[in-house]
């Protein structure tokens, strides 16, 4: 039995090279398995599931024959595809849309699982933005925008974002240690693992008194990387170059 992680793909028409790896990864490794979890900014960005372009009927269908092998796919959003829905989750075989944090048994350890934008309290602004984007209501009034409104708004965004990323301190941009200390101590864990900051690492820290894990996900930039672990397996980082 395995389970794999992946995250910040950031999948869009301008880099085949990363939808190619993918496609590769699905086939090569990941169909089979027990589990996969795709924790967030799967796409660059998603604007509906009423949008229904080449890649993304591309992505499903890869999706839904790795889920047909018996794998389990679990989903959560991250900061560029909040507004990934039931439908579209449906249409590739997913079991579930992960609330964002979750905790999971691991093969017997208590994980959280979570995108990771939420732990980066320093960038004050960020999370202002953050709380306004995950609003039910505000989701609800854009997806009732026409699709060609919404596809601007996503450019514009996208934009506004990269020019604002380029003036903030590379520790603004990077989890705050305090926030990842309070939320492995709320929900009484010892492990965690996230994306979002691009900077793939194991950590070791304290909580309560006790070591614990921190495991951050890569993005797919430059390589393909995935945590892969099993019943006799301790977590692992692996990665393959795009």
């Amino acid at each position: 039995m395995t389970t794999l992680f992946i995250s910040d793909l950031h999948l869009e028409e301008s880099r085949p090279d990363i939808t190619n790896a993918f496609l590769a990864f699905l086939d090569e490794t990941a169909r089979g398995v027990e589990q996969l979890y795709i924790l967030g900014d799967f796409f660059e960005a998603w604007i509906g599931d009423d949008e229904r372009t080449p890649l993304q009927e591309q992505i499903a269908e890869a999706l839904r024959t790795v889920t047909a092998s018996g794998t389990e796919l679990f989903l959560m959003h991250g900061n560029r595809d909040f507004l990934i829905g039931e439908d579209y989750c449906n249409r590739i075989g997913a079991t579930l849309l992960l609330e964002d944090p979750t905790v999971i048994d691991l093969y017997g350890t208590p994980t959280l699982l979570m995108h990771g934008d939420s732990l980066c309290t320093a960038d004050v602004e960020y999370q202002k933005f953050r709380a306004n984007m995950r609003n039910p209501q505000w989701q609800q009034m854009i997806l009732q925008r026409p699709l060609a409104e919404r596809q601007q708004m996503a450019r514009q965004l996208r934009e506004i974002s990269m020019a604002k990323n380029k003036g903030k301190e590379e520790f603004i941009m990077d989890v705050t240690p305090d926030e990842v200390v309070r939320e492995m101590e709320a929900h009484g864990v010892r492990r965690l693992i996230h994306g979002h900051t691009h900077r793939p690492a194991v950590h070791h820290l304290e909580v309560s008194g006790k070591p614990a894990t921190r495991i951050v996900l890569g993005d797919w930039s430059d390589n393909a990387w995935w945590l892969e672990t099993g019943p006799d397996q301790d977590p692992v980082l692996k990665k393959r170059p795009l």
